[in-house]
């Protein structure tokens, strides 16, 4: 009997099976979906934060803010794990990179933008002002950066073989520019810091040098966005026999995170640009000919 009783072919595969595989794909985009809502929530924190600074109540203000930065933190470990899970699922699909690309461009860079506006220059600063239209300027700059960052790299990905010629290629191992995650990942950091609003905690003088301190960071991470630097991806991290070595030490600085987080995110972060930067320079200075004697022919060595 080639059929079932229930009329369906033994070779049939199994419907139960398939919708398990069809449920293991909705899995990668709850965690886009949750990179989303900490996103939207962080921008409804920044709002209601400068709503109470216009009241005065500069402790619930930064109690809002220190919240906005703590979900973008949480939004980083969600836009890990959904790449992972996908690729370790196989469930990986092209709706789900371009929803990937879009909830980044909600959660670091619109995010920030308005988190660094209300905790910096946007109470810093007199509205109209030359500095205060230059601040909103930079954080603009700051949104199209990262947002041009996330189009090249999606580029780069999906068509590397009919990219212009002299296009940087792709590379596995690490980013072309510096990703947006990490940059909106260093302005959620340092509001985590020191989360009380700059007009707050140092007077207005002094919040202004801060502010325009602040103003020169967003337009270096911008810089770095749509440069041409390398930046590790750690895709590989774990795939080999040290992966036990690597789940430890993941362990161990999410226990460092839960304890010091206000220290150890913005030390993460830095220290993730500081070393793209001396890989820069290591690359530098391994691509400088040696002009020594020890290099050339030997016919030159004899004259």
């Amino acid at each position: 009997m080639s059929e079932t009783e229930s009329g369906r072919p033994k070779n049939t595969p199994n419907p139960e099976r398939r919708g398990l595989k069809k449920g293991l794909y909705l899995i990668p985009s709850a965690f886009t979906a949750a990179n989303i809502g900490m996103g939207f929530y962080t921008v409804m924190s920044a709002l209601r934060a400068f709503q109470l600074m216009g009241v005065g109540d500069g402790a619930r203000a930064t109690a809002y803010l220190d919240n906005g930065a703590k979900a973008i933190g949480w939004a980083l470990l969600f836009d890990m794990l959904d790449g992972r899970i996908a690729r370790m699922t196989k469930t990986t699909t092209e709706i789900g990179i371009q929803l990937d690309s879009l909830a980044d461009v909600v959660t670091f860079g619109i995010a920030p933008a308005v988190l660094a506006y209300v905790w910096g220059y946007g109470a810093s600063f007199q509205e109209g002002s030359d500095l205060y239209n230059v601040a909103l300027f930079i954080s603009f700059m700051f949104l199209m950066c990262g947002t041009f960052r996330l189009a090249r790299f999606n580029v780069q990905a999906s068509r590397p073989r009919i990219l212009a010629e002299g296009t940087t290629k792709m590379d596995k191992k690490s980013f072309v520019g510096l990703p947006i995650p990490v940059a909106g990942g260093l302005v959620a950091a340092l509001v985590h810091f020191a989360p009380t609003p700059l007009r707050f905690a140092y007077g207005l003088e002094r919040a202004q040098m801060y502010s325009v301190l602040m103003m020169i960071l967003m337009g270096v991470l911008s810089i770095l966005m749509v440069s041409t630097m390398r930046f590790s991806s750690f895709k590989t991290v774990g795939t080999k026999s040290r992966s036990m070595r690597t789940i430890i030490l993941a362990v161990g600085v999410g226990v460092l995170i839960f304890l010091f987080s206000r220290y150890v995110l913005l030390a993460i972060v830095l220290a993730y640009i500081l070393y793209g930067f001396l890989s820069r320079m290591a690359g530098l200075f391994r691509r400088r000919p040696n002009l020594s004697g020890a290099n050339l022919p030997a016919k030159a060595k004899e004259s």
